[in-house]
Formats: C-alpha cells, structure tokens, sequence
C-alpha cells in the first residue's frame, strides 16, 4: 500500500534531520499535526524545537535549515507547493496540487475502505454499555450511554479491533424489589391482574411497571413499614421464593422485549448479556475470599473496602443481611468478562455520576487481581437535561429514551413535509426517512459534546436540516447521491485532474483529513471530534455546490463529481461511526 502524504512529508523531514547532522532522532520523533487554517498549510511541525538542543542552535536556525534540505529536494515538487517557517521555529508545509489529486485518486480507489486505520490492530477489546434495569423505564441515560458506546465500539472496530459489546442488567437489587412492590400495589389499587396487563401494549406494560417503581420508591422513603416490606421482598428475590417467581419473571421478559426493540431502533446490538442474578453470588464469594486476605473489612455486620486507605472513601461489598451489594457484583462481572472473552481491554461507559464509585470498584479489583484491574477502564459521559431540569425515575417524571426519539420524530416528519422534499412520495416512506432524522437528531447531539460535560438537549438545535446536526450531514450525504444520479459522466471517464479553484481545493483539503479525524476519535475516545470534522466537510460541500455547477459542468465536471463522491464516501462512514444511518434521499 503506498504511504501517504503526511508519512512521506515525515520521511521528508527525518533525511533533511541526517542532512543537517541531527542523528539522536528516529523518524517516529518526526510529528506532524494539522496546521491552523490562518496558516495556509496543510501540515505543521516541532521538530525543529526538539533538534535544537542537540545541534546547539536556535529553533528558527534549524526550522530554516531543513525547509532550504526540503526545497532543494528534486522530488519536492511531487508533494510540496511551498515550505515555510513561523515563529519561534514552526515548520509549515502546503501540499502541491498534484499531491492532494494523487490522494484523492487513492481515496477514490479505496472505496468504503477508505479512513480505516490498525491503531487497534490484534486487540481484543468489550466495551460495556447502556445498562438498563429490568422492571423500569428506558430512560435518556441510557439512550446517552448507549450512543457512546456504540459509536466507540465502531471507532474500535474501524482500526481494526476485534470488539464485543456487553450490556451489564440489574436484574435482582432494591430497584427491582421497589418496583415488585410498587406494581403490586398499583394492581390492587387498579383491580387488574397479572394476566390483563399481559394483554396490553408493550408500552402500556412498561409505563405501568415504570409507575410501580416510582410508587415503590417514594414509599419507601416515606414509610418505615413499607421499608421493611421492600427488603423482605429483596431478600426474597434473591432466594428465588415460588410466591413472587410468575410478577418477578414476566416483568423481566417484558423488560427485555422492551429493550430489545429500542436497540434495534438505535441500530446497535449486544454480543454478550450479563446479570446481576447471575453474577451476584460470584462476586459474594470473591468479597468473602479477599477478606480473608485483608482485602476486605468486616464492620458493624457488614463487609466494607476500606478506600480511605487508598485515598479514597469506603464502600460496603456485602450488606449487614449478608447480600452482596452492586460493588461485589462488579468486580464478579470483570473476571465474568474475562472468561467469555479474553479481552486486551475493557470499557465501562457510564453516567459521570458514579465516577467516584467506579474509582473505587477499580481500586479494590486492583487489591485482588492487579493485571486484570489495569485492563479495564471506566469512561463517563454527562446528564442529560431538558429544561425542566434533571429526570429522576424515583419520583415518576422520568423521560423515557423512547419519548426523546418519538418527539424527534414527529419534528422531523413535520420538517420533512414542510420542506417539500420528496413530494412524490407516500407517508410511509416519510415516516422511514422521518426514524433515521429523528435517531441521526438525537444521537448527534448527544456525540457532538465531549464526554463528561452535562448537556442541556433542544429539540430545535437537534431536529433542523441546517447548522451543527446529524440532520445537515444527513441532507448533505443525499445531496451527494442526487448529484451523481444526475450525471451521464462518471469522475474517471476522463482526465479529472484540471487546475483546482480555491472552493475545490478546499474541500479536498477536507475530505483527506478523514483517516486522521477517525483515527484521533479512536485514539482519544472522542466521537465529538469526529462530528466536529464531519460537519466541516458539510459545510465546505456546501460551499463548493453553490459556488460551482457540477452536472453539467464541461470539462470540470469528471473532476467535480470525484470530489462529489469521495464527500459521499466520508458523509457516510463517518456517519455509520457514529451510529447514524445515512439515506440515499431525502
């Protein structure tokens, strides 16, 4: 496979280091990053900085010693249009034309192939995300952290890991014995029975589910007695008691169904399923078993980790009841992990929330096995506010995830038919379109921020055709398609390598930093920067389409439909990194 650009510009630079009697650096030392737009360059480079202490001169003095090595190469002319040197001793470096066409053709003759990256090359890699709990709502935390974790995982797949994805449900705990007595309560008050609310709705039976354990929850914070009912019914659950196996099973299949249907909405899936039922009793035995290597703590009936030792602060592992609490389960979830899939590296994607908590569960793995606890790593993304503020299921105003993407998808609908596109077409094949806009909408405005910063969502940020949505690069993407639809020519019909005006050259500029904006998501698992970049190609496509006619274009135009179809290329693998779906119209 032939180098690219930028790595022939580092090979570039390390011969013009040996000619200049700098030999303590490799060519690995030889960084090149983007260079700012006000530059008028393609690429920058330090090196200069990082040769002068060894050649005893200034930076500018050896910055301007290899651009005159670079220039008076006899091949310069092949890859450079001009070297120059700013600053203290930056090395700024402009592609020639005939460079960036030589690119592109490689870029066209990759096809969908084109971007993919080896960073994650030989790793095996799960990433664990979403998390719902059985027996309550799907709220927007988890729409959030599934998002995220999609997206990485795709990230991961695209340079070249071998990437499972896990979800990790809470299947027993006081959640689940809140909501048991919360839906029970509401049965009786609502004189309906098991068997008729199973012949509701699938959402009909969440909500109502949903509903008992907001009842359960504000009764057990109010109620000593109801408290008391609570825990005896968790410690039932867990004792797999006949008198509640039929509410406790068939709430937890309908749960699932439920779920089920969201992932196939949010396009992702699951490789591996584990629950809390399930690990529970592993991690109890692990907590007993360390505590007798003074991993663990007994205190006051329970079995603590005592994180102050550590700098950080206690939690309990095995509660005075002698049931093993969420911390216990999971550290038994991460050597559960590792049997099923002798992972390199294992993600965590949750809630910025329990931040600290995961510091700790981290911490203790550390204390039992510390090469699996180096392994795994715990990512967090922010909450998600409307503007009524924080939901909580606990008092029964969640916000479904399903409602954010069905509000999504009325808006787009509307958007949609207001538009006037695609009149000729029926309401079915809106509402289609309609389902891709409103998860591209929501999805985006979620990857769009970097992770860990709280994000107030707008329907009328997220649901437009215009700015800095997944909508606009949505539009964009089938504006590409029409174009070349449209065209009798193909881009390699002929020569496609006439002068490239300033928009042309623009654009492709921006169309070949696509393998470094996937590649630097991955490396610094930053879906952001990727939306950031994709949004920027929209954007000079845009310009490029309004400033030029392409069909129809003459002699220009096999050259304009090769930028119009590698545009098409990035839009929608860029896109599909995202987890987002890209329609050929809309």
């Amino acid at each position: 496979m032939a180098i690219s650009a930028k790595e022939t510009l580092r090979v570039f630079l390390f011969e013009a280091l040996g000619s200049a009697g700098v030999n303590e650096l490799s060519q690995e030392d030889v960084l090149l990053e983007n260079a700012p737009a006000y530059t008028n360059a393609d690429y920058a480079s330090n090196v200069a900085f990082v040769a002068a202490s060894y050649k005893g001169s200034s930076p500018r003095a050896v910055a301007e010693e290899l651009s005159k090595a670079l220039r008076e190469r006899p091949d310069v002319g092949n890859v450079l249009a001009d070297v120059s040197v700013a600053g203290a001793g930056f090395i700024n470096l402009r592609l020639s034309q005939a460079c960036l066409k030589g690119e592109l053709e490689k870029a066209l003759g990759a096809g969908e192939e084109f971007g993919k990256g080896d960073l994650c090359k030989g790793k095996k890699i799960i990433i664990e995300f979403t998390d719902p709990n059985p027996f309550k709502e799907f709220h927007v935390g988890h729409l959030y952290s599934n998002t995220v974790g999609e997206s990485l995982a795709r990230l991961f797949e695209w340079q070249g890991g071998e990437v499972k994805r896990a979800n990790y449900q809470g299947d027993v705990g006081m959640h689940v014995a809140k909501a048991m007595w919360g839906t029970q309560a509401k049965m009786q008050e609502e004189k309906i029975s098991l068997a008729v609310l199973g012949g509701k709705g699938l959402r009909e039976r969440i909500a109502f589910w949903g509903g008992g354990y907001a009842k359960g929850a504000e009764a057990f914070e109010e109620s000593e007695e109801v408290k008391k009912e609570i825990a005896l019914l968790n410690a039932q659950i867990y004792e797999k008691n006949a008198a509640i196996k039929e509410l406790y099973e068939t709430g937890k299949a309908w749960s699932l169904e439920y779920f089920e249907e969201i992932y196939r909405r949010l396009g992702t899936h699951f490789d591996y399923y584990f629950f809390e039922s399930e690990i529970a009793d592993r991690g109890l035995e692990l907590v007993k078993e360390y505590a007798k290597k003074g991993v663990f703590e007994e205190s006051k009936g329970a079995i603590v980790f005592a994180g102050e030792r550590y700098g950080l602060h206690t939690r309990v592992m095995v509660n005075s009841m002698g049931l093993p609490t969420y911390e216990a389960k999971e550290l038994g979830l991460a050597f559960a992990k590792q049997e099923v899939f002798p992972f390199d590296q294992s993600f965590i994607i949750t809630a910025n929330e329990v931040d600290s908590y995961f510091t700790v569960i981290l911490r203790a793995l550390h204390e039992i096995n510390p090469e699996l606890a180096e392994k795994n790593h715990h990512f967090s993304h922010g909450m998600v506010r409307l503007p009524q503020g924080k939901m909580s299921s606990r008092k029964g105003n969640i916000v479904t995830g399903e409602s954010l993407l069905d509000e999504a998808k009325t808006r787009a609908f509307s958007l949609i038919e207001s538009s006037g596109a695609k009149k000729h077409i029926g309401k079915e094949e809106k509402e289609e379109v309609a389902e891709k806009v409103a998860v591209a909408a929501v999805k985006y405005a979620l990857l769009k921020h970097a992770l860990g910063h709280d994000i107030i969502f707008s329907f009328d940020e997220a649901v437009t055709f215009e700015g800095d949505s997944g909508p606009y690069l949505q539009y964009t993407y089938a504006r590409t398609q029409s174009v070349l639809a449209r065209s009798e020519k193909n881009y390699d019909d002929e020569t496609i390598w006439g002068e490239l005006n300033e928009s042309e050259l623009a654009l492709l500029r921006a169309i070949l930093r696509f393998p470094e904006a996937a590649l630097f998501a991955a490396q610094n698992h930053a879906p952001h920067a990727l939306c950031t970049f994709l949004f920027e190609v929209a954007k000079h496509f845009n310009a490029f389409y309004g400033a030029n006619r392409i069909v129809g274009g003459g002699a220009d135009e096999p050259k304009r439909l090769a930028l119009t179809k590698a545009v098409g290329t990035v839009l929608q693998k860029g896109l599909w990194l995202l987890g987002i779906r890209a329609p050929q119209a809309m």
